[in-house]
């Protein structure tokens, strides 16, 4: 024999015959599968897809799945045996279409033979080593789901009653997913040894795996035309489980294998920082019914794989708040899986659990599918977005939920109170528009109106930065920090209204929408070079949204500017603090905008010690404020902590820290209360960043101006 073998060894003209035909039938179930899946897409609401072109897209996709970085983030030991999964699985596949290759071109026509010698002995390694990465990974990924089994791999809902729902199809069809794939390795190494007893080449060894079993099976009496039997009878078994898998991909949790690259190719770079306008044309707003959902939605409802990384990351998940960010997408996969008769969590066919309704396509999403105390609960604070190993855009779908619920008057009465506070006075606080510059009276120095007088910067001011007593005392620093510097800025007074970043992500796109024009109607006729803000919601829409509205400026984040004033030398610290702090990063500042840097370097830059958060940068844990959350009702667990508390718990466990630093306005008012309501006004102070750029300055005026207060 030489340094080869027969594809199909052992079997008859007719076994070769019906094999073809199942691997039609096979390859049909599956294009059906895929196709129902396509116009399931196409029936889905039409949305046009921006951003890179589609051959960047390509490449983003196939670095991002290929290396893992995104599932290998926060679970390094997970990553890598999803990692041996992937890589040998495609090994594999690739070895199989390699072997097809031979076997239906290997003719006198076309003469192709290069399974033999050199290349049949390397592609054997390849593929047993292949088999062996596939193989230990699945056991790896069974031990921890059966054995170690993370909270995020439980089933328990935050937004249910214990026994008020049923996981366990879900299970059942996690379980099935992953034993086929198991027993698929499993018996193909089992028919690799098979073979070898039965031919015993002088190559096996070139088959690691199958040699050892190999030898254990002409151990035991199994070899020469017995070994010979029962790997024709093992050929057949494990030929048609990988036939059976093939066809079974478009309706069970495999078909994560499809959709996962698919949303990734077209997720949205900007998704939650900048939302989808509602169409001018519109006639029915956000996503009422499964059929309203843009196809990237629907697409990537099929990608989740319920690995738990978006709840394990929620901060209101966390907190005791009726929401799950990965059951929401599974309940509304059920439902549109329901619309095409079979269950999201299997395959089987039948209505999904969550919808059990008539006409599960049309039918009302909220109060069926989902509560709406649900939605309300989200924070759109982007921690399940960023960590989606698959691109999940769980804050646009949630604010999309939220926009029909809006605009149908269902929503918790304080928010509705707020809404049309802003409505009538253009701030969140309800103060009429001349006080808004108010705060400005205290200082030694006039601010000017950029109204009426050009400068270098604009500054945005904000309404928390503008209203609040204790944000106000940071605008005054921050003023009085730009004064000694010789920054030439100006603020709009009571022409400026709120950003509208949150009133955005509550879902009143109406009012977002007549608030932007205002002030990209009243800045645009403004004399400056730059924008600045230190409210962090205001910038991530200043510079993200209001584009959409024609407001295209270079916007800054305060610290952005004082770093550019230190690196310039025109703010110079008098003198190093010294202090041991820590750093909360906001959510509108670093995960929606990436501004990480900045901060840390300002703090540096004034010598004080930084002593990271557990979870810090991208990994940072929201202070419950944004999305509308702070306009609203508390929906907690009794018992439960809020965001913020949790916050401070953990600042408090890094050891003796003086300061507790933020940088953005609403932070300011949420982890003050946070400090007293916890218990640890004793043990840590909260300041805002320039703050303690002003103490390093030593300004002997800066306490007089009334700019901050003395440090207790």
């Amino acid at each position: 024999m030489g340094t080869s073998r027969q594809v199909f060894q052992g079997l008859s003209r007719g076994e070769i015959v019906l094999w073809y035909g199942l691997i039609v039938v096979s390859t049909a179930v599956f294009a059906w599968g895929a196709a129902q899946l396509v116009l399931k897409y196409r029936r889905s609401r039409p949305e046009r897809l921006g951003g890179p072109p589609l051959t960047r897209r390509v490449v983003d996709m196939v670095q991002v799945t290929v290396s893992h970085q995104r599932l290998k983030r926060r679970d390094h030991a997970a990553g890598m045996a999803h990692l041996l999964v992937f890589t040998g699985f495609l090994l594999l596949l690739a070895g199989t279409t390699v072997l097809g290759i031979q076997t239906d071109f290997a003719s006198p026509v076309f003469g192709w033979r290069f399974w033999q010698g050199g290349f049949y002995l390397g592609f054997k390694l390849v593929l047993d080593i292949s088999g062996l990465m596939l193989l230990v990974g699945l056991v790896i990924l069974a031990v921890r789901r059966g054995a170690l089994r993370p909270p995020k791999l439980d089933y328990r809902r935050p937004d249910r009653e214990p026994g008020s729902y049923d996981r366990t199809l879900y299970r059942v069809g996690d379980w099935m997913f992953l034993t086929t794939l198991l027993w698929l390795a499993a018996t193909g190494f089992l028919l690799e040894g098979l073979q070898l007893a039965s031919v015993r080449p002088s190559f096996a060894a070139w088959s690691p795996v199958g040699w050892v079993l190999g030898k254990l099976f002409v151990a035991i009496g199994l070899s020469g035309a017995a070994a010979g039997t029962a790997h024709h009878v093992l050929w057949w078994i494990h030929g048609l489980s990988a036939l059976t898998f093939v066809a079974s991909i478009p309706y069970t949790k495999a078909v994560h294998m499809l959709a996962g690259p698919a949303t990734l190719t077209v997720r949205d770079p900007a998704a939650g920082r900048r939302l989808v306008a509602v169409p001018d044309d519109s006639t029915e707003v956000g996503y009422g019914s499964i059929a309203d959902l843009s196809w990237r939605h629907a697409l990537s409802l099929d990608a989740c794989t319920k690995c738990g990384k978006c709840t394990e990351a929620c901060p209101a998940a966390n907190s005791g708040y009726p929401l799950s960010p990965r059951d929401l997408i599974l309940d509304l996969r059920e439902v549109s899986d329901a619309a095409r008769g079979i269950h999201a969590a299997t395959g089987v066919g039948g209505v999904g659990t969550a919808a059990g309704l008539a006409d599960p396509g049309g039918s009302p999403l909220v109060g069926t599918a989902l509560r709406p105390e649900t939605l309300w609960s989200c924070m759109q604070c982007m921690a399940c977005v960023e960590i989606c190993p698959v691109g999940i855009e769980h804050v646009p779908i949630i604010n999309q939920l939220r926009r029909r619920l809006v605009d149908e008057g269902e929503m918790d009465s304080l928010l509705q109170s707020t809404l049309e506070t802003i409505q009538k006075s253009g701030n969140s606080f309800g103060e009429p528009r001349r006080k808004r510059g108010k705060w400005t009276g205290d200082l030694d120095f006039p601010v000017k109106d950029i109204r009426k007088e050009g400068a270098d910067l604009l500054w945005f001011v904000g309404d928390y930065a503008s209203f609040d007593p204790r944000n106000q005392r940071v605008s005054r620093t921050l003023a009085t920090v730009l004064h000694a510097a010789g920054v030439d800025f100006g603020i709009l007074f009571d022409a400026e209204r709120t950003g509208g970043c949150d009133v955005r992500r509550v879902g009143e796109e109406g009012l977002f929408a007549s608030l932007a024009e205002h002030n990209v109607e009243t800045i645009s006729g403004c004399e400056f070079k730059r924008i600045f803000t230190s409210d962090a919601h205001s910038f991530n829409t200043l510079r993200n949204e209001y584009p959409g509205f024609g407001g295209d400026w270079t916007v800054l984040h305060h610290t952005q500017l004082l770093l550019e004033l230190i690196e310039s030398g025109r703010l110079r610290p008098a003198r190093r603090l010294g202090y041991r702090v820590t750093y909360h990063d906001p959510c509108n500042l670093g995960r929606y905008n990436g501004v990480y840097d900045a901060p840390r370097q300002v703090l540096e830059a004034i010598g004080v010690e930084l002593v990271e958060m557990p979870r810090s940068r991208d990994n940072s844990f929201c202070c419950g404020a944004g999305g509308g959350r702070i306009w609203m009702k508390d929906l907690r667990a009794e018992g439960a902590k809020r965001p913020s508390e949790q916050r401070i718990d953990e600042a408090v466990g890094l050891g003796e820290l003086d300061y507790f630093v933020v940088c953005c306005p609403k932070d300011v008012t949420m982890f003050e209360d946070a400090i007293k309501t916890s218990g640890h006004a004793e043990r840590i102070q909260l300041r805002e960043i320039t703050e303690l750029v002003l103490e390093s300055l030593a300004l002997p005026e800066a306490t007089e101006a009334g700019a901050v207060a003395a440090p207790a």
